[in-house]
């Protein structure tokens, strides 16, 4: 769980503050005050500012999910359509899924625009707690729909490459996509992959494993002829 602290004229004050910089409801946080904080003389001499630490009562990637559809929400609102965003998150990953009628807009040509939102969320989030953040946005199930045909072209590319021994490369890709490329066809001892290019003209290289030749066997050597008696 993330912890930090936060200082204010008053106790009540830094609770405020916490809660807007977290984005979070009083009950979802843990409270502990270091210094009630003193107004002193005339509220000049002796002044003291109040001091809390803070905890947060949901995991870090809970924490960072929902800040990534605050996030999102701030973006789509730019955008003249009816949305709903839902987060979730899961084995470490923190997922957006976007309710539209517009999902081809905000997916983009072979989801360009889909990625261009994950990569803007993920960099402003980061930036924002301090931490790597693993997100992932999606609609209408572009993700598993791209992945099942990711997977299909990499079984195709494997074949060809198995039939004609020559290596063959797909076109540029996001690093997502090279990634089930990779992952597709880690497990088949034929062919290897590996990535070549750079920025959005990285590609998949998929290659023939050229099989050892195996060394020609000694010549036994002649059998001594049988003694007869």
């Amino acid at each position: 769980m993330s912890t930090l602290e936060f200082e204010e004229k008053s106790v009540e004050d830094a609770i405020d503050l916490a809660c807007r910089e977290l984005k979070l409801p009083r009950e979802k946080l843990e409270i502990e005050i270091l210094a009630k904080g003193s107004s002193g003389i005339f509220g000049i001499v002796g002044a003291r500012r109040a001091r809390i630490r803070v905890t947060t009562k949901i995991p870090p990637v809970g924490l960072a999910a929902e800040k990534s559809k605050d996030v999102l929400d701030e973006i789509l609102k730019h955008i003249d359509l009816p949305m709903v965003v839902e987060a979730e998150a899961k084995e470490g990953y923190c997922y957006l899924n976007i309710i539209s009628n517009g999902s081809g807009l905000l997916i983009g040509k072979r989801g360009k625009t889909l990625n261009a939102l994950q990569f803007l969320v993920t960099k402003i989030v980061s930036r924002q707690t301090g931490e790597s953040v693993s997100l992932v946005v999606d609609t209408e199930n572009y993700r598993s729909k791209r992945e099942e045909s990711l997977n299909l072209l990499a079984r195709q590319l494997s074949d060809k490459v198995k039939k004609s021994h020559r290596s063959l490369t797909t076109g540029p890709m996001s690093a997502q996509d090279r990634r089930v490329i990779h992952l597709a066809l880690k497990d088949d001892h034929e062919v290897r992959t590996k990535s070549k290019g750079e920025g959005t003209l990285r590609r998949v290289i998929i290659y023939p494993v050229r099989k050892a030749k195996e060394s020609p066997k000694a010549p036994e050597p002649p059998k001594a002829p049988e003694q007869t008696e």
